[in-house]
């Protein structure tokens, strides 16, 4: 989609990058720290400033303690961290339970370790969880449970009972969860939770996170994982053989990132949330069935109301006759089938473009 965008000149609500810079602040410590000559390899779970940076970050955001040395991995971004650990913790045949729409990279590591993917969709829409259809899952051959909350593509957040309910789940089957957090920052119309919060789940929990989304900077590729040290282990063996390290520069800026004041926060979310309203809006007015999401920087839409067949034909005519872009849903669904009436708009770009892209589809986009 994004090269179709190039190809046509088209206003790209795509593919989830923000069309805007991170912090001076931060990029400033980028520099200092190459002008210093923190160029070589980094130490392969993560520069120790970093670490300890991402252990204070998370206990003031979810009051937990964690050791620095024992229970984060720095990793190249949040797609990297997702890879050790389920390269470092499945072992082939383990049942892993994942929630449809999903991002993309959860089915491919999951097929490198050889593991049995069971899939619970999320309907529109509220995108709930269906607790008994959860259950139902759960053998005594699941390993883990695998959460990303604020969610992409859906942009929900898992309410309180749905998690206390996971957890209840989890511990009574001695299950672990994998809870992708990357957009945990923006989190608009109720609280973020991590699901390590809850008692008895910090010991089988693996929470990963990355500065990309939160401040702007999705090239820098910065992630982590955090786990209790015997499952750390099995994420550090495979990030060893992953990147073994990722870029130092960016580890020490990341760092510095993570330091922002919490003023920084509040105008990240206040900023989020003008964008959210502009675009979810302006795609109402359009004539879109709109899910406005809790969080995240993603629009999920039912295109329907425009007489296109699939979401992927839709997607097509919008990039080449009106020149906006979105994507397909079908693609993160386990059965595209379930997904083929819906599209994704980003609104990770500035207000001019959003108001821009409303307008061509106004301008262009018939209801048949």
């Amino acid at each position: 989609m994004s090269m179709l965008a190039a190809q046509y000149g088209a206003i790209n609500l795509g593919q989830g990058f923000p069309n805007f810079d991170g912090p001076e602040f931060v990029k400033e410590a980028a520099i200092q720290a190459i002008k210093d000559g923190k160029n070589q390899y980094a130490r392969g779970c993560g520069v120790p400033d970093l670490n300890i940076a991402i252990a204070d970050r998370f206990k003031k955001d979810t009051g937990l303690e964690v050791d620095p040395e024992k229970e984060i991995t720095v990793t190249t971004g949040c797609t990297e961290a997702i890879a050790a650990t389920m390269l470092g913790l499945i072992n082939p045949g383990d049942e892993v339970i994942l929630f449809s729409p999903c991002y993309d990279s959860y089915l491919a590591t999951l097929s490198m370790v050889g593991a049995k993917v069971k899939g619970i969709t999320l309907h529109p829409p509220d995108f709930s969880v269906p607790i008994e259809e959860l259950k139902s899952a759960i053998s005594e051959n699941t390993r883990a449970i695998l959460i990303n909350t604020p969610h992409n593509p859906t942009g929900k957040i898992f309410t309180r009972e749905e998690l206390n309910a996971i957890v209840t789940l989890c511990i009574e089957n001695d299950v672990l969860v994998f809870s992708d957090e990357v957009y945990d920052k923006l989190a608009y119309d109720m609280d973020h939770i991590s699901i390590a919060s809850f008692p008895g789940m910090l010991e089988r929990t693996v929470t990963m996170n990355s500065i990309g989304k939160t401040f702007s900077l999705t090239g820098w590729k910065t992630g982590w994982a955090i786990a209790p040290p015997h499952l750390s282990w099995g994420i550090r063996q495979a990030h060893s053989y992953l990147t073994f390290a990722s870029a130092t520069p960016m580890q020490w800026a990341s760092a510095a990132a993570l330091r922002a004041p919490d003023s920084y926060f509040v105008e990240l979310k206040k900023d989020y949330i003008a964008k959210r309203d502009i675009l979810v809006e302006g795609l109402k007015d359009v004539g879109f069935n709109v899910f406005p999401p809790n969080g995240t920087y993603f629009v999920i839409v039912d295109h329907t109301p425009f007489g296109h067949e699939n979401d992927i034909e839709f997607c097509e005519y919008l990039i080449k006759e009106v020149g906006v872009v979105a994507i397909p849903t079908s693609v993160f669904y386990l059965n595209p089938e379930e997904g083929k009436n819906l599209v994704r708009f980003a609104f990770c770009k500035d207000e001019a473009t959003l108001r821009a892209a409303i307008e061509r589809m106004k301008d262009k986009l018939k209801r048949k």
